[in-house]
Order: C-alpha cells, then sequence, then structure tokens
C-alpha cells in the first residue's frame, strides 16, 4: 500500500447509533469504570481534526466535541470523559456522529463493569 493509499483509508463521516454509559461500577479503578469509547485511526499524511455531536432520544443534540488525531496515530475517545460544551450523561441513552476533516476510521467499544465479571463490546462505527 502507498502512502497514497492510506490517506484514503477511511470516510470523513461515521455514525454509532447505540450509545450508554452505566452509572454505575463494580470497582474505583479510573481503567475499569463503566464507559464507551471511539477509537479513531487516521492513516493519512494529515492531522484529523474531529468533531463528535452527541443525539438523545428526548432532547437537543449536544456537541461538538472537538479533538485532533495526528497523523498516521490513532486516538481513543472516551464519552465518560468529554466534558466540554457539557459532559455526557450516565444511564441515558444517545448516539453520535464522528465527523473529520480527512478520512478516518472508527470503532465503537463499550465496557459494562456493572457486574464483578466485565463484559466489553466492541463494532466498527457506520460510515458515512
Amino acid at each position: 500500500m502507498t502512502t497514497g493509499d492510506a490517506e484514503q483509508l477511511g470516510r470523513r463521516v461515521w455514525a454509532i447509533p447505540e450509545g450508554f454509559i452505566p452509572g454505575r461500577s463494580s470497582g474505583d479503578d479510573p481503567a475499569l469504570r463503566s464507559h464507551e469509547t471511539v477509537s479513531i485511526l487516521n492513516a493519512g499524511d494529515a492531522d484529523a481534526h474531529v468533531e463528535i455531536t452527541v443525539y438523545f432520544e428526548d432532547r437537543d443534540p449536544v456537541g461538538p466535541y472537538r479533538c485532533t488525531v495526528p497523523a498516521r496515530r490513532t486516538r481513543h475517545v472516551r464519552f465518560d470523559q468529554l466534558d466540554d460544551p457539557a459532559p455526557v450523561p450516565r444511564d441515558t441513552a444517545y448516539a453520535s456522529v464522528v465527523r473529520a476533516d480527512v478520512a478516518v476510521v472508527c470503532q465503537h467499544t463499550r465496557l459494562d463493569s456493572r457486574q464483578a465479571a466485565n463484559a466489553l463490546l466492541s463494532t466498527v462505527a457506520y460510515p458515512g
């Protein structure tokens, strides 16, 4: 694969229609607190300027949350750590749309640690 091919890997818009951060966890370790993450791969040669908008069942969307994923790097953005313009609420169903100014690849992961036997699920987001 040439560098030019890597720049085209992915899409500029991704949708994650399922989101929910459990309100409790079985432990206090921040790494093991229940959370959701969008993993963003930027295989291209230019930095990706990313905006995430969060949608709810019963209220207006919140966002954009902004971050940068440097060229040829990955970034894992935890929804429970997003706070500007507002924290993403726990125990609330939501969906999200990720937009970038260059092609990226997005994957969604949830860690549910409400029980001592943790559950982890992951899926590739829908490319728009």
